[in-house]
């Protein structure tokens, strides 16, 4: 209860998702996320929607068919939910693959031919020792996924690292050492293509073996990135009379935005909120770089020849379409969720800093402007759920898949999580009640009361 009562204090939307799937199947509780979500009614929301449908059917003509397009287009349109709190890794990483299927669940159990998942591409090649999308998990070891040096890992971001190849060789030995047949060959297959970055790299891996998991192709992933998230915001930059545009270069509605994003760091709920950079993020020589805004220009700090891009709505625009920016988190989540009327399914910080994001938005519209009220009218609902590490197996994803039958793992996997209760799948919210924020949230509400 007392976990319950802080999550609520900042999410009960999440709250109530948990309350009402307790003792219910994880496979229901997927199901519930992945409901649908009322139609965008504001200008804005509208327009924001619009530019996100666009900017989607771009990503799914790499992938799809047209007809295939034209009816996972229909089904966002109906059940706009993003699978998100994902950090750019191969599925062999057990977060990953656990927070993956429970997104597979929700489309499966909604019949959805496709589901998006936000691989989140700014991490460095290597975050901590021997961990991050530098490497391949393979339970009892981790094998140097490209073959990069240690020095060069963790100076490199997986959006910009490249051009990559497999490290064949260290792949075979894994073949010589382990019983690899669920996922070796499927990556040896790949082993002489030569791939823009890390992320293009993991992005095709990814789906290859989700193909091979589930031939049966009951549910498609669709990998989209900060990238497309760029791509989504320079198209918002086009309209000088957009909200994303007046919010970032009208003067005193950046200076509102600002205000409002200070006085959410400063509230109780600050510790959840990102804010390591100034809208935007920069990448220079293979890696992302913070940004600061002085005199009119994103610059890096204290690097005199670093990044120097003017804080105007067409040089923004196009650094974004030629990979030099990408948004932050804030701006990320306002295109790609909050504005479009998109549910998001995140991890347990997420869902703390989405809700202060939302309330941020909420503080920076004008109730003077009609189209502006309307949308905080419609922002009263929010579309903000928990879905990463609610399954969250303690084993290796290689003994999870270890017993399964090929082809079929994940249609196995949906037949044994329709027996698993949330309840029994989040072991009573323990890794809510060991989490240091809202642990902390919840001491401070008891104080207080």
């Amino acid at each position: 209860m007392e976990i319950l009562t802080a999550l609520s204090m900042l999410c009960p939307e999440v709250v109530r998702d948990i309350e009402q799937h307790w003792n219910a199947p994880v496979s229901d509780y997927a199901r519930h996320l992945w409901r649908p979500v009322a139609r965008p009614a504001s200008g804005p929301a509208i327009a924001a929607r619009s530019i996100l449908r666009e900017v989607l059917h771009q990503r799914l003509g790499v992938i799809m068919q047209p007809e295939e397009i034209d009816k996972a287009l229909e089904e966002f349109e109906h059940r706009p939910v993003i699978q998100s709190g994902l950090h750019c890794l191969l599925l062999m990483d057990r977060i990953t693959f656990d927070a993956l299927l429970l997104a597979w669940l929700g489309a499966v159990e909604n019949g959805l031919s496709a589901f998006i998942c936000f691989m989140g591409t700014t991490m460095t090649m290597e975050t901590i020792g021997r961990e991050g999308p530098g490497w391949l998990d393979v339970g009892d070891d981790k094998v140097n996924l490209f073959g990069m040096g240690r020095h060069k890992l963790c100076r490199k971001s997986a959006c910009a690292a490249g051009p990559v190849t497999l490290n064949k060789r260290a792949l075979e030995a894994v073949g010589d050492e382990t019983d690899a047949s669920r996922w070796l060959g499927i990556l040896l297959a790949s082993q002489d293509k030569v791939f823009g970055t890390a992320a293009d790299a993991l992005t095709a891996l990814n789906e290859a073996l989700v193909a091979d998991w589930d031939r049966s192709g009951m549910a498609q992933p669709v990998f989209i990135d900060d990238r497309l998230a760029a791509s989504v915001v320079a198209r918002h930059l086009e309209h000088d009379g957009s909200l994303l545009s007046r919010l970032l270069l009208e003067p005193a509605k950046r200076e509102r935005l600002e205000r409002a994003l200070q006085e959410a760091a400063s509230s109780p709920f600050g510790r959840f909120l990102p804010n390591a950079t100034a809208h935007f993020w920069g990448i220079r020589e293979e890696r992302v770089r913070k940004l600061v805004l002085e005199n009119g220009q994103l610059i890096e700090p204290d690097r005199p020849h670093g990044l120097s891009i003017p804080f105007e709505g067409p040089h923004l625009r196009q650094a974004l379409l030629d990979g030099v920016l990408l948004p932050n988190l804030f701006l990320m989540f306002l295109v790609l969720a909050i504005l479009p009327r998109v549910r998001v399914v995140g991890g347990l910080r997420q869902i703390g800093y989405v809700a202060l994001f939302h309330s941020i938005l909420l503080a920076v519209l004008d109730e003077n402007a009609p189209e502006e009220r309307d949308l905080a009218a419609e922002l009263q609902v929010r579309e903000n759920a928990w879905g990463t590490r609610v399954i969250d197996e303690k084993i290796s994803v290689r003994e999870q898949l270890a017993g399964l039958p090929d082809g079929a793992l994940f249609p196995d996997l949906l037949r044994q999580y329709r027996l698993r209760t949330f309840a029994e799948t989040t072991d009573d919210l323990k890794l809510v009640r060991e989490n240091s924020r809202w642990r902390k949230i919840g001491r401070a509400e008891l104080k207080a009361t």
